[in-house]
């Protein structure tokens, strides 16, 4: 199964078939912008997961954009029995070392160097650089783009925003946005909202 059908799920979807893996079942979503997306049914809302489960559905992956709600979402899969398995396109540089949680997604000509951990349900996306020893937390999202120097730790849900660079040993919060195109040179407390060259607080 493929929890959400938006443009994220458009990615999950090209990304498991480069993979080799088989069709998926379906999508599901409560307010689908389409009945079908990339050749994939649209099976119904969240209300229907449960029964997915009890008729031989076995895994899922979730496909949504937003850190916390897919942290959310996947936490209630698990609770039903779903296995969360990680997605990693075959176009990704894997150092061996390198360890992924269950239910990330890694998407194509991203790079991940040794002994970087991905934490569950992270999203590390198109062209981005994830260097050695980092850290990405739960359910969060480094964008496209984005190069994240040595010894980084990313706090869960945290979104490192398209583009940005992140210096050597830097530590960004739970729950921190990253504003597109930043450089980040200092520490990032939890929740904070920063953007710019170097990255600087933002007005809400």
């Amino acid at each position: 199964m493929i929890i959400g059908a938006g443009g994220h799920a458009k990615v999950v979807i090209e990304a498991l078939r480069a993979a080799g893996y088989p069709p998926p079942l379906g999508l599901v979503d409560p307010h689908p912008a389409a009945a079908v997306i990339h050749g994939v049914p649209v099976l119904g809302g969240d209300d229907i997961l449960p029964r997915l489960r009890a008729e031989g559905a076995a895994a899922a992956i979730v496909a949504l954009g937003g850190n916390g709600l897919r942290q959310r979402v996947g936490d209630a899969l698990a609770a039903m029995g779903y296995a969360l398995p990680a997605l990693v396109h075959p176009a990704v540089q894997l150092s061996p070392s390198a360890r992924i949680g269950d239910g990330a997604v890694v998407m194509a000509r991203a790079c991940l160097g040794p002994d970087a951990v991905i934490g569950s349900l992270a999203i590390v996306n198109t062209n981005a650089v994830v260097e050695h020893d980092n850290v990405i937390g739960v359910s969060a999202h480094v964008a496209p783009g984005c190069a994240l120097a040595g010894n980084v730790t990313v706090g869960d849900r945290a979104l490192v925003g398209v583009g940005s660079a992140v210096r050597p040993g830097i530590t960004i919060g739970a729950d921190a946005v990253i504003g597109a195109g930043s450089a980040v040179v200092r520490d990032v407390p939890a929740k904070a909202r920063v953007g710019g060259a170097p990255a600087a607080p933002l007005r809400r």
